[in-house]
């Protein structure tokens, strides 16, 4: 199965290469994800990058979308708009007669844009199959721009602490078993997650729970999992009361001006 997969990667891949290539207006065609973290297993799935001309956006897609048919029918395309990158464009796709796991995310950027999603501290070191003229490179990576970004980040996670975070024992007052644990989970424990990350990986401080089993300590990850599975309302109320004791220590132990010392350490932090 290990070896069908990575062969019908490398077909994906070359049919794609072999279709943008050729185009004056493609610059660049690179591969991120798995492949950027070295990560690929028989469950992973293709992140691909496409970098044209401001005007060939639309063009792009209808030449992605013959390649993919050439080598098997598109059974599902799903379009993504992202108002936070507007010079980008997203599509998913799943082709006929591949892993239900090799779904393929490709984005189409255009050249102006000043985000190619290249800063290796934050994506990885992608894979590049083709970079015409070496057009296409990742923009010095603004330390000070992220610290600020972390910074008021902070700032908003001790107020949304602060001020939401009982409604979780409010359901649970109520009895209402099904609220309490959705808070729980959406606010509580994701706080708890997001300052977990910026203790261990600031670059990724807003990654949630992607790559959580790569970048956390082995002990929180442990410690985590035994947080998000709950038996019954009496377990979730033992472990959201854990769970808060845990994010307030965290929350009183990190200082706004900690935040340049992170980002300037050069070994991982271990959290207890």
């Amino acid at each position: 199965m290990k070896g069908n997969m990575e062969l019908r990667r490398e077909k994906i891949v070359r049919a794609l290469n072999d279709a943008l290539a050729p185009l004056d207006y493609a610059k660049a065609f690179y591969e991120g994800g798995a492949v950027a973290f070295n990560r690929i297993d028989e469950w992973s799935d293709l992140d691909f990058y496409v970098v044209v001309d401001d005007d060939k956006v639309n063009d792009t897609f209808a030449i992605i979308e013959k390649a993919l048919e050439s080598i098997s029918r598109i059974s599902q395309k799903c379009e993504r708009q992202n108002p936070e990158w507007p010079d980008m464009s997203q599509a998913f796709y799943r082709l006929e007669g591949t892993s239900e796991y090799l779904l393929i995310d490709l984005v189409v950027i255009k050249l102006s844009s000043p985000e190619k999603f290249l800063q290796p501290e934050i994506h990885g070191n992608v894979l590049f199959h083709f970079n015409k003229s070496n057009m296409v490179k990742a923009l010095p990576f603004d330390k000070a721009h992220l610290v600020t970004k972390i910074q008021r980040g902070l700032e908003r996670l001790r107020a949304r602490y602060s001020m939401f975070n009982k409604f979780v024992q409010k359901e649970i007052n109520r009895g209402n078993k099904l609220e309490a644990i959705d808070l729980y989970h959406n606010l509580t424990l994701a706080m708890l997650v997001d300052v977990l990350r910026l203790k261990n990986n600031p670059f990724h401080w807003d990654f949630r729970m992607h790559y959580i089993h790569y970048e956390l300590p082995q002990e929180v990850v442990k410690r985590l999992e035994h947080l998000y599975f709950v038996r019954d309302d009496v377990d979730l109320k033992s472990k959201y009361d854990e769970a808060t004791q845990w994010l307030c220590e965290l929350l009183s132990e990190i200082r706004e001006d900690d935040v340049r010392k992170i980002m300037g350490a050069t070994e991982t932090k271990s959290i207890p």
